[in-house]
């Protein structure tokens, strides 16, 4: 038994090296890589240090240029646009985390559902979802800011709720097809459960659909975080965000357009990335496209 769960870890390490160096030679795969790292490792910089406190506000020097002193320049209160943008990157990665960590529970809860051995199951899910899925994430967020003010579990709860769906309804084909698959009968047959054949039989199937989807409601969740709180109803008031920093700046875009270029420059480069990561994991992880995969089974 010890043996063969050696071999499974070193396959799944083997297959994690193949998938990461089958992204790094794409040179697209280099640039999302990059900058999710600089992300990762800013995000985690800021949490400990900014070159200014983001508390600290100069009323004699309002929207000044960028300088040695502020390095991109301050905004209406004097405060460093620098600081708070560094700041609001953990902000923004801790939201994007929980959104896809929430559709994707909510997806494959509505995959469970969507491809059920129980007919009238499967399919009055189905309908549910096709209902579900025209409500704008907006709306939800709206209903959800009455109770909860504004606040990071809006988007959170909002985005989740609505990029599950889409999850849910882009996934399904693949997840029927693998679902009524022999091998799904035979785990059925010798009793696995039907959560234990999702998970080890269903997901590993849809994972290159799974990977776009969820790096699609990555780079979305960034640009619903600067919507949601443009609106009021998003990241509340003296937490820095990204979209904290476009909503205080925009007012003045005409005036002062620099201090609305930063953030906006940076929520395009990292959604941008988000998307293309998406698109290249697929193919990094997928073994019909990437035949490296293929070869750790045969190497036993």
């Amino acid at each position: 038994m010890s043996n063969v769960r050696r071999a499974t870890t070193g396959d799944r390490r083997a297959a994690f090296v193949i998938v990461l160096h089958s992204m790094w030679r794409r040179a697209e795969g280099k640039f999302a890589l990059i900058v999710l790292a600089l992300w990762l490792l800013i995000a985690i910089v800021s949490l400990f240090w900014t070159p200014q406190s983001l508390w600290a506000t100069d009323g004699y020097h309002v929207w000044a240029k960028p300088s040695a002193e502020h390095w991109l320049g301050t905004d209406g209160t004097g405060a460093d646009v620098f600081s708070w943008l560094l700041a609001g990157s953990h902000t923004n990665l801790v939201i994007v985390l929980l959104t896809v960590v929430a559709s994707m529970a909510w997806g494959l809860l509505l995959i469970a559902a969507m491809v059920a051995r129980n007919a009238a199951l499967a399919s009055s899910s189905v309908v549910v979802v096709d209902a579900l899925i025209s409500v704008p994430t907006v709306l939800i967020a709206l209903i959800l800011a009455v109770p909860l003010g504004a606040s990071i579990a809006v988007i959170v709860i909002a985005c989740g709720f609505g990029y599950g769906l889409n999850l849910a309804r882009v996934a399904r084909p693949a997840a029927l097809l693998a679902s009524r698959s022999s091998y799904v009968e035979s785990a059925l047959a010798n009793g696995a459960s039907g959560w234990r054949v999702l998970i080890s039989h269903v997901m590993p199937n849809i994972l290159p659909v799974l990977a776009v989807q969820l790096s699609l409601s990555a780079g979305t969740a960034v640009l619903a975080e600067s919507g949601l709180t443009y609106l009021g109803i998003g990241v509340p008031s003296g937490v820095p965000s990204w979209g904290h920093s476009l909503a205080t700046s925009v007012k003045l875009i005409n005036v002062f357009p620099l201090t609305v270029v930063w953030p906006g420059l940076i929520v395009t480069v990292v959604v941008v990335a988000l998307n293309i990561f998406g698109d290249v994991l697929r193919d990094a992880i997928d073994p019909v496209t990437n035949p490296a995969l293929r070869e750790i089974g045969g190497e036993r």
